[in-house]
């Protein structure tokens, strides 16, 4: 596993620094699930933390102590899970970081479902500098003011590609 320093967060590289060392890939998925969970219900339960990352809710428990003794949650028995602010700033970071392979993904049109499970893969398996690109790719594609007029053609002109691309010979 490779060390980034903790300023980095906010460009989206695939590691961060807590004050208990560098988190796992299995730690930011618990990160950025309770960050969901929250955002549509106000609160995370274990039971919806153990659903949404597909663990049984021992197993979701035990993560929770982790990640509160790392100070990126507060967990109390019996209670909801809350992100501390250090916990929130790392699950948007990591939020974000997924997002753009998934957008990038859906850029060169692979099917939304796949996309989130390939999204994934590449979240935590890129070098941060390719990470960086790719967002600054996705941002340049989506929403740069200044983008090319031609970005509409080249997407029609990959699209047609594509789907040529795929039929039978």
């Amino acid at each position: 596993m490779r060390n980034f320093p903790r300023t980095t967060l906010n460009l989206g590289v695939p590691k961060y620094f807590d004050s208990m060392g560098e988190l796992t890939d299995r730690e930011e998925d618990y990160l950025r699930a309770i960050l969901e969970i929250t955002k549509t219900k106000g609160y995370a339960r274990i039971r919806d933390i153990a659903y949404k990352v597909e663990v049984s809710p021992p197993s979701a428990v035990e993560m929770m102590k982790k990640l509160d003794k790392k100070k990126m949650v507060v967990y109390e028995k019996y209670g909801g899970v809350v992100l501390t602010p250090e916990g929130r700033e790392t699950a948007t970071a990591i939020r974000n970081r997924h997002d753009t392979f998934k957008r990038f993904l859906e850029i060169i049109f692979v099917p939304e479902d796949i996309a989130i499970k390939d999204a994934h893969l590449l979240e935590n398996q890129l070098d941060p500098m390719n990470i960086i690109q790719f967002k600054n790719f996705v941002e340049f594609i989506t929403s740069h003011k200044e983008r090319p007029r031609m970005v509409s053609r080249w997407m029609e002109m990959f699209k047609k590609f594509s789907d040529e691309a795929d039929r039978p010979n």
